[in-house]
């Protein structure tokens, strides 16, 4: 879900007070009962800290929210953002990062590396204040790791969650399957266009959407020759 700007919020980020301050009012606006549960968001950027997105990845429970590092990433490579900023809330207003947040925020920096698309913070919220990873030392740490290394076994991740995603597409209704295929197919050509505007190879590609090389050139291929046809 895409969160809107207020006129009063600020367009550039530089720095956590910034993410903090935007933050704070979108948690603000929620209801009651949702206040009480988890929610992860997160704010593309380009180069320069401009806000491209603010999208609300997951709402959890009132003590824990599953994220899909696919589904983090999605936005970013279609809005062509470089940087991206996650933040998350904790209900009972207490900042100290769970083992979950530590975790999820190692894997999410690989994904990224993958991608070319630093995740440069991770914040936690409440309310009334926050706590930022960077500020803390911990992205520094986290960005030492190892465990999700070496890169191919993050990549294989990626493409479980991918497939889990079309799979619970396909579950749509019948009268919604050609559009949701037409549609499926645009996102992976966008996907791969947009990856190779950023330089990555055809096989790097390859690996991130578990296909062949030759199957990443197809995409390409059939949408240049429908887009040829129909300039006919």
């Amino acid at each position: 879900m895409d969160i809107k700007l207020g006129k009063n919020d600020k367009r550039y980020i530089e720095g956590s007070d910034d993410v903090f301050s935007i933050m704070q009012r979108v948690l603000l606006r929620e209801n009651k009962i949702d206040k009480e549960k988890e929610h992860f968001w997160i704010i593309g950027m380009n180069e320069a800290g401009y806000i491209l997105y603010i999208e609300l990845i997951a709402l959890g429970s009132v003590k824990a929210v599953n994220i899909e590092p696919m589904n983090v990433y999605r936005v970013a490579v279609m809005k062509n953002a470089s940087r991206v900023i996650a933040i998350h809330n904790h209900p009972s207003g207490r900042l100290v990062p769970s083992k979950a947040d530590l975790d999820i925020t190692d894997r999410l920096i690989q994904v990224g590396r993958i991608l070319n698309i630093a995740l440069i913070d991770h914040l936690i919220i409440s309310t009334e204040a926050y706590e930022s990873f960077r500020n803390m030392g911990i992205m520094d740490d986290l960005e030492k790791s190892l465990t999700y290394v070496p890169t191919y076994q993050v990549v294989e991740q990626i493409r479980k969650e991918e497939k889990k995603i079309a799979r619970d597409k396909v579950k749509s209704a019948n009268d919604k399957t050609k559009i949701e295929r037409a549609r499926r197919e645009k996102l992976e050509f966008a996907m791969v266009s947009t990856l190779i505007d950023k330089n990555v190879s055809i096989e790097d590609i390859a690996k991130i959407m578990e296909v062949t090389p030759k199957a990443v050139e197809s995409i390409v291929n059939k949408f240049n020759f429908l887009a040829s046809n129909k300039a006919k």
